[in-house]
């Protein structure tokens, strides 16, 4: 089986679009939705939820009121504010442990906290792994690789041919989570300054972890000299440009649908994206 991950250095050039593309398009493959703080591939696929189960990580203070003295030490020493009355909120806590650490009675302990749910729910283009994280939780990668691998696990269950995987943005530790171990990694970007820069920093991590790349140009007409200049920064790395995909408010009116855009609309954005899959498939041979 071979992973595809799609991936940009910043939000908003268009990847989860694409994916949704790929996901009408390839055959035999299982979607993960691993941008697990705002995980909208489910918004186009429309999936039916088959399990649903707890994600549980880090901790979170707890005061025994029965052993606290009402000292003020942890009220005090909290660099956070979630302490007040002698009464944790599990929001602002932090997990750090240092009213823990300083309790002079032992009054405080440290729970796991339950973070957010992941899912594997049927679509009708096959199935999807994805998750939701509780309010103001922080995405530790741990998550992103629970997703990848139970996606991983019917993969191999249902002898499929490709993982197509819905990448975190920028360079964090979500996207070395989503990254580490892929057979490619397709990064899209659009052809504005801070997409040339976040593109720059994104190549520079899968070159780390020795990840093959491709990369695709989403709404090149809208500054012909930027995507120019994208092309030629690839050109001197050694990266193969893709795809250039055109502006087209096609993508809106599908979004709107809740479809993919390639089952959407016939034209020319539809068939540079089936274009790029079948340059990706090649790849992967």
């Amino acid at each position: 089986m071979k992973e595809i991950v799609v991936l940009s250095g910043k939000g908003g050039t268009g990847k989860t679009s694409i994916v949704a593309s790929f996901a009408a398009l390839a055959q035999s493959k299982v979607l993960a939705d691993c941008d697990v703080d705002a995980a909208d591939l489910y918004l186009l696929l429309q999936p039916q939820v088959q399990e649903e189960k707890e994600f549980w990580s880090g901790q979170v203070a707890f005061i025994d009121k029965e052993k606290c003295i009402e000292c003020e030490i942890c009220q005090d020493i909290c660099r956070f504010g979630a302490i007040e009355n002698y009464v944790v909120d599990p929001i602002s806590c932090e997990g750090c442990s240092f009213c823990y650490q300083v309790c002079p009675v032992d009054a405080i302990t440290m729970r796991e906290s339950m973070v957010g749910h992941w899912f594997i729910s049927d679509t009708s283009y096959g199935a999807l792994v994805h998750a939701r994280l509780g309010i103001a939780e922080e995405n530790s990668g741990k998550l992103v690789a629970l997703v990848r691998q139970n996606a991983k696990l019917i993969a191999e269950k249902q002898n499929l041919d490709y993982i197509i995987s819905d990448g975190p943005p920028g360079i964090g530790c979500p996207v070395i989570s989503s990254l580490s171990g892929a057979s490619l990694a397709l990064l899209v970007t659009e052809p504005t300054l801070s997409g040339i820069h976040d593109l720059e920093r994104v190549i520079a991590v899968c070159r780390h972890f020795g990840i093959p790349t491709l990369v695709c140009i989403n709404k090149y007409d809208i500054n012909e000299e930027n995507t120019h200049q994208i092309e030629n920064y690839c050109y001197k790395e050694g990266i193969e440009v893709a795809a250039k995909i055109p502006f087209d408010n096609v993508v809106t009116e599908a979004i709107v649908h809740g479809l993919p855009v390639v089952e959407y609309s016939e034209g020319k954005l539809t068939q540079e994206i089936r274009s790029l899959w079948q340059y990706i498939a090649c790849a992967l041979e």
